[in-house]
């Protein structure tokens, strides 16, 4: 079992490692508590989606070149692992952090968008009582953040920023919304043409 000390450690090594980007994870998914996973499973959907492979392990990529990794860091609990992660963000080769937290001190995504600056964050309100504090930072320590609950969007903001450095990532998110696209016209059609009863039992 890792303790804290331990997941700092693995942060510190794997920062002072120097891989190629090509190895290491594009994006950061945190989360303030593993009861936030439910609310951040979007992120990791929308990732999938957009052929983002997990990567667990910074020392064995996985084949697909773009990737993201996951922790559970708690700004109140484990305030040491929130300040490691981010301060290391940068170096272990992400490109963009997803952070997300719920309650009313919903603190991790600013801190971390504090701490990781001038790394991109964006923050995801777990709960509507969220907002507030997720968005509430002053002027000169940005954040960019979605509405409560909406991490599938967060994920593709994500995808929008490393899309400008690597086309084969636009291209994937014009696809994807392509096929969004498509889809709503396929139940606009049966709604039409099979009627709301028969629509409602298909």
């Amino acid at each position: 079992m890792a303790s804290v000390t331990d997941l700092i450690d693995r942060l510190e090594s794997d920062a002072a490692a120097d891989r190629p980007a090509e190895t290491t994870p594009d994006v950061g998914i945190i989360m303030g508590s593993d009861s936030d996973l439910d609310t951040m499973q979007g992120a990791f959907d929308a990732l999938d989606a957009l052929d983002f492979a997990e990567q667990t392990d910074h020392a064995d990529p996985p084949e697909g070149r773009f990737s993201y990794e996951s922790y559970v860091v708690s700004a109140h609990r484990t305030p040491d692992l929130m300040y490691a992660y981010a301060e290391t963000a940068e170096d272990r080769g992400l490109d963009v952090v997803i952070a997300g937290a719920g309650g009313k001190s919903a603190d991790l995504p600013n801190m971390t968008a504090s701490i990781a600056f001038p790394l991109p964050v964006i923050g995801v309100p777990v709960q509507e009582k969220s907002v507030d504090s997720v968005i509430g930072m002053p002027t000169g320590a940005p954040i960019t953040a979605v509405d409560a609950g909406k991490s599938y969007n967060a994920a593709l903001s994500a995808a929008q920023i490393l899309a400008r450095e690597y086309p084969k990532i636009r291209d994937r998110l014009v696809d994807l919304h392509d096929e969004r696209r498509e889809g709503v016209g396929d139940v606009s059609a049966a709604l039409h043409d099979l009627g709301v009863e028969k629509f409602r039992q298909r």
